[in-house]
């Protein structure tokens, strides 16, 4: 007999979330147990304040150094650098999976217009060129490899052919990312880069459509088949579903129904994980992961937001680099820093609240120290309030 679906409000929905993205309660133990439950942390190269992955990690972890991070990645390998929507730092663990994912990258990118446009006629013979060089000389950048540009292109979309080459070995598993000097990927051999891991067999289909739904269900809370199947971006909605279906009838998974309406899934102890919020208040990075989805983040936190980095200035609402301010479950505002590396200075350009959000005195203090504790993490001596 089919089970009922249980009713799950709207603030349940919203803790489940911000507790399974560790911004509830005590944090995990360590930066390698933090990124585990995250699942991945996206890397990204704007840097008008600090990375991406380190403003994710920093607002989670009291102590957060960006050296961690790196021995990690560089030193002792437990984390690899590839692709779930967008570039991203991913347990060594999840590697197999990964796995699954190439030949269809390679197939994918085969058929790319854009990327052919690139490489040109002699696909086959540049791939090989650039592999055999990176093979005999070891790790190597981009700009490694010398190519007359075309005066008219530009750094996002003028790739030169050993860029696309690189770039599809890349997602086709035949090279891996060593290191990031200067955020420039250092391409090497897998094998060289992390051999243990490399020797690994994919995962089956089977492991791999668990694995995918099991780790994004435990990192959402509750959710559909659709946000299932887009946390790694590694399945399709119909393959989510399924597991659903015979999660649900294994009794792993229990069916809901949200206070919109909406029919979802929630992991099996759902009740047990909701819990008070914590009386803090943080910024947080325009890529963290409970903004990643903007229908769910305005759904959850009645929150609009719009990452306006790319939005020409004059048309922008807010700012280039808006840092979202999160007081306990609340998304309350935004604030627009610049970090002035030369000077030392974080600079707040900009500070909103969300509309009915009083700036009361101690909201604005609580949001000054936030500051405060970001500028510290960056290494930044004052904050400027301008």
């Amino acid at each position: 007999m089919p089970r009922k679906p249980e009713p799950v409000t709207q603030a349940q929905a919203r803790r489940l979330l911000l507790a399974a993205q560790a911004l509830m309660g005590p944090p995990p133990a360590g930066l390698d147990a933090l990124i585990r439950q995250l699942g991945y942390v996206q890397m990204d190269s704007i840097n008008v304040v600090e990375r991406a992955h380190h403003l994710i990690l920093g607002s989670r972890l009291e102590g957060y150094a960006p050296a961690d991070f790196d021995a990690l990645f560089q030193g002792d390998r437990r984390l690899f650098e590839h692709w779930t929507h967008d570039a991203s730092a991913i347990p060594m663990a999840f590697y197999p999976h990964w796995k699954v994912r190439f030949p269809r990258s390679r197939a994918r990118i085969l058929q790319n217009a854009w990327w052919r446009e690139r490489v040109g006629d002699k696909v086959d013979e540049l791939l090989n060129l650039v592999l055999e060089r990176i093979r005999v000389e070891g790790p190597l950048r981009s700009a490694d490899f010398e190519h007359k540009r075309d005066s008219r292109a530009n750094a996002w979309w003028g790739w030169k052919p050993q860029k696309a080459a690189l770039e599809f070995l890349w997602h086709a598993g035949e090279l891996a990312v060593a290191k990031r000097v200067n955020f420039h990927k250092v391409y090497d051999l897998p094998q060289r880069v992390f051999p243990q891991a490399h020797a690994l067999p994919a995962s089956s289909p089977g492991e791999h459509r668990e694995w995918a739904c099991a780790t994004a269900l435990d990192r959402l809370g509750v959710a559909t088949p659709r946000e299932l199947a887009a946390y790694f971006n590694a399945l399709d909605p119909t393959e989510a579903a399924q597991w659903c279906a015979a999660a649900v009838k294994a009794g792993r998974a229990r069916p809901v129904e949200t206070e919109d309406g909406r029919k979802a899934f929630a992991v099996e102890d759902w009740k047990a994980r909701v819990a008070d919020p914590p009386e803090r208040t943080v910024l947080l990075c325009p890529f963290d992961p409970i903004l990643r989805d903007r229908a769910r983040a305005l759904r959850l936190f009645d929150f609009d937001f719009r990452f306006e980095a790319f939005v020409p200035e004059e048309k922008r609402q807010y700012g280039y680099y808006v840092l979202p301010i999160l007081e306990g479950e609340s998304l309350v505002g935004r604030l627009d820093p610049k970090f002035h590396r030369e000077r030392g200075v974080l600079e707040i350009k900009g500070l909103w609240f969300e509309k009915g959000v009083r700036a009361t005195r101690a909201r604005k203090a609580a949001v000054a120290r936030a500051a405060e504790a970001l500028a510290a993490r960056i290494g930044a001596k004052d904050v400027d309030w301008t």
